[in-house]
């Protein structure tokens, strides 16, 4: 599959955003027609049912933001894959850097989240990148390896095969900063590359897209770089109509 084949992927993480009449308000919103893109709306677990039932009939599809690694047990407030299966989600945000530094998750944990997700029949979207500090002491390919290895040392390189891959610059989360398209680029490539000396099949069809502030403004110049496959969008994506834009630019 080469990169002209990858259908763009575009993801919206509402974070811990939403009410009922914003449901409501986001689909009377929502254009009739989508553009010729796979689009992942990701609201919060206690809405899930909630946006299913709003969006029935459109061409969406549903995922969380984040799982627990058992898929069931004595776990208070904690929700496994399996049960995010069972609400209709098919895709599981995993590893966001706001769950590594907030809530501590390793990168062992992040590849326990990883296996939980294919476990339950879930597609993570994995999210790997490096701080602002890493990137000057330019260490951020290195950061980078580093947490994709610990998938591949968990689940084996082949399941990378099964996920998409979101490279989330940590000093561009929810800053206003973005990576400029070619730095964006420069690791997206690095990313693939790494993918291709791991053996995993299929390599070039993995899609790999970009989360860091991307707004309408910055994402046609971000999407018309050859390995940025489409985006996972944060504060933007609360605003249902520049969240569908941004859908359009990435087709």
């Amino acid at each position: 599959m080469t990169e002209s084949r990858r259908r763009a992927f575009v993801a919206a993480n509402w974070k811990m955003h939403g009410t009922r009449r914003m449901v409501l308000d986001y689909a009377s919103d929502w254009p009739e027609t989508t553009p010729q893109v796979d689009i992942v709306l990701c609201p919060p677990w206690g809405y899930l049912g909630h946006v299913r039932s709003v969006f029935d009939g459109k061409d969406i599809r549903f995922g969380v933001q984040h799982t627990e690694i058992e898929p069931h047990g004595a776990f208070t407030g904690e929700h496994a894959a399996e049960m995010a299966r069972d609400l209709g989600a098919e895709f599981a945000i995993v590893g966001h850097s706001e769950r590594r530094r907030l809530f501590g998750e390793t990168d062992e944990v992040v590849a326990g989240k990883f296996a939980a997700a294919l476990r339950a029949g879930l597609t993570p979207i994995l999210c790997v990148g490096e701080t602002l500090d890493e990137r000057r002491q330019g260490a951020a390919e290195t950061v980078v390896a580093t947490q994709l290895d610990a998938i591949i040392d968990q689940c084996g390189a082949s399941m990378l095969t099964d996920c998409v891959i979101a490279y989330e610059p940590v000093w561009a989360i929810g800053t206003g900063e973005t990576a400029t398209p070619a730095e964006a680029q420069e690791m997206h490539a690095a990313i693939r590359a790494k993918l291709v000396r791991q053996g995993v099949a299929q390599a070039e069809g993995v899609r790999i897209v970009y989360g860091g502030s991307v707004k309408v403004a910055n994402a046609p110049e971000l999407f018309a770089e050859p390995d940025i496959d489409g985006a996972l969008v944060g504060g933007a994506s609360l605003d249902a109509v520049e969240f569908a834009e941004i859908c359009c630019a990435a087709a």
